[in-house]
């Protein structure tokens, strides 16, 4: 087995063939200041292929017949996974005290609630999302209920069905909710696991944004922190296609560093709560 210490840096060449390989599969752009990042990252894949060096990486998935499950495990270790339950609260404050009264309002003919978490991660945003609505309960008795949670990293949508967590991927979540719907491990009291009532209404799939067509007829999607990795052609190609799947009366919630402002034209600012939120705009 090759040791991690032992495959030395990415030169300036092969950075930029990986760097190439990685946008035209993703869309994710990498700067040149990124390449100790990449270096560490890409690594992993050499060990588990037992290469020592990137440019035998490199040729190896070039002369592969089939490249789509390595090229999984490429974005798979680029990816960066920062995420917790109830990150930027207010956006769920937004969410449940008026997106959920809105959208209950305006489709009580129809019953049916789809919201999509759009680079989920490891789950701790469409639980989130789950819990809100239970929370919310009353507002959609009889309704139908989905949230697609969806990412590239196939590890990741694994540690997310699992739905078990710790430390500070739960510290924000009130005590009376984590009590309620979170089941505390005997043998590692520190553990706790997503309860099924809430699994059961999220459903976790890998998604490409740029290359899988995406889930339809959505009240909410939320994609934060996402569009910092796309440079402004892939941001305007994302935002179009949020706007395609949205009904007329859906949110769209990105994050709070992020903005529409020169990618989009086809929605419209809202301020709820402090939260930044966009609705589409009429045509």
């Amino acid at each position: 087995m090759i040791k991690f210490p032992e495959i030395k840096r990415l030169t300036e060449e092969e950075f930029r063939q990986f760097a190439k390989l990685i946008y035209t599969e993703s869309g994710i752009f990498l700067k040149d200041t990124k390449i100790t990042l990449l270096s560490n990252r890409l690594r992993k894949r050499l060990q588990a292929l037992n290469l020592d060096s990137f440019t035998d990486y490199y040729e190896y998935i070039g002369k592969l017949s089939d490249k789509s499950k390595e090229i999984e495990a490429l974005i798979d270790v680029v990816s960066t996974n920062e995420t917790y339950f109830f990150r930027n609260e207010r956006q769920f404050d937004a969410l449940m005290e008026h997106c959920f009264k809105d959208i209950a309002e305006k489709k009580k003919g129809v019953k049916k609630l789809r919201i999509w978490s759009a680079g989920c991660s490891t789950g701790e945003e469409p639980y989130t999302i789950a819990i809100c609505v239970l929370e919310n309960r009353h507002l959609f008795e009889g309704w139908s209920i989905e949230i697609v949670a969806t990412d590239i990293a196939p590890s990741v949508l694994d540690f997310a069905r699992k739905g078990e967590y710790s430390g500070r991927r739960i510290e924000k979540v009130p005590p009376a909710l984590l009590q309620k719907y979170f089941t505390q491990n005997k043998d590692y009291p520190e553990l706790y696991t997503v309860k099924d009532e809430v699994k059961k209404i999220v459903s976790f799939r890998y998604l490409n944004l740029f290359k899988t067509p995406y889930p339809e007829n959505m009240d909410v999607v939320f994609c934060r922190n996402v569009m910092i990795y796309f440079d402004k052609e892939h941001q305007r190609k994302l935002i179009s296609g949020f706007f395609n799947v949205l009904l007329k009366t859906g949110y769209l919630f990105i994050g709070h560093s992020e903005t529409l402002h020169s990618i989009s034209e086809d929605f419209s600012y809202l301020k709820i709560l402090e939260s930044p939120v966009y609705i589409p705009k009429e045509e």
